[in-house]
């Protein structure tokens, strides 16, 4: 080690920062992207999501071999700190050494580029990827090692991580989902969403109208009578029966601006008119 440049040592010193920096960043950007989106892009053909979606598919390795790099990166910058602090300071480099290297290491290594990541996880996670997938089947006698112990220490706490399941949304969270996808959805959409998971909440009296609050009316009457004396309903039961056995329905007005079909087509003289009943649509003739 004497016999090495002082020169040469602050570079590979440099170098070993930069390298924990890279651990660091790509563990906050993997563990902080959308899973969502990055199962749809997988979906979708996208090989770095493909290639970062299986990676996070056993997050206890993935872990294993980021720590892994990160910790012996770290050590070993902080024992090149050490042999330059010796150099210049003698005994007392070991202590402004350990000092400096807290900072560094703190700084450079950790906030940067964890800060980095969890704001553009994307950018940071598929460029680490290609970079983690090699080097966990290179390592992976090793992380093997490392995972199987700290398996067994997890065992303690129940954690099984082989049968781990991948999360899923709850309602209240599909609903917040909905919520805050903001333009990415217009409001009409989200308004039908949001009555899709709704759906279980609502009784039949907000989508039916009570019988007690039908009108009938006599088919026999003219329908331009009938329209006059009843404005806010388009179509009712009418006929000689009651409400409850009414006999057919009468067009108070013609749906939606709608003219009487030809009555010669029809082989009658009775006109015919457009019958709307929520969103269906159909023709029916009054009857006589």
């Amino acid at each position: 080690m004497e016999d090495i440049p002082i020169g040469a040592l602050c570079v590979v010193l440099v170098l070993l920062l930069g390298c924990s920096a890279f651990f660091s960043g790509s563990e906050t950007g993997l563990m902080t992207l959308n899973r969502y989106r990055l199962r749809h892009r997988a979906k979708s053909g996208d090989k770095a999501a493909q290639r970062t979606n299986k990676l996070l598919e056993r997050p206890d390795r993935l872990i294993g071999l980021i720590l892994l790099g990160n910790t012996f990166f770290n050590m070993l910058a902080a024992s090149l700190a050490t042999v330059v602090a010796i150099h210049f300071l003698g005994e007392t480099g070991i202590v402004v050494a350990t000092a400096i290297m807290t900072v560094a290491v703190l700084v450079f290594a950790e906030v940067v580029p964890k800060t980095l990541a969890a704001l553009y996880p994307e950018r940071i996670a598929f460029p680490a990827a290609s970079v983690l997938s090699p080097l966990l089947k290179a390592f992976h006698p090793l992380i093997w090692l490392i995972n199987a112990v700290a398996n067994c220490l997890l065992g303690l706490f129940r954690a099984a991580v082989q049968t781990a399941s991948q999360s899923s949304l709850s309602p209240d969270e599909l609903r917040t989902v909905v919520l805050e996808a903001g333009v990415m959805i217009p409001k009409r959409h989200q308004a039908m969403l949001l009555g899709i998971l709704e759906l279980e909440e609502i009784t039949v009296n907000d989508i039916m109208v009570p019988r007690n609050e039908m009108a009938g009316l006599d088919l026999a009457d003219d329908w331009q009578r009938d329209r006059r004396s009843t404005q806010p309903q388009s179509v009712h039961p009418s006929g000689g029966l009651s409400r409850h056995h009414g006999s057919g329905r009468r067009l108070l007005a013609p749906a939606q601006g709608a003219e009487p079909d030809d009555a010669e087509s029809h082989g009658s003289t009775a006109p015919t008119w457009k019958i709307c009943v929520g969103s269906l649509t159909s023709s029916r003739k009054p009857l006589p």
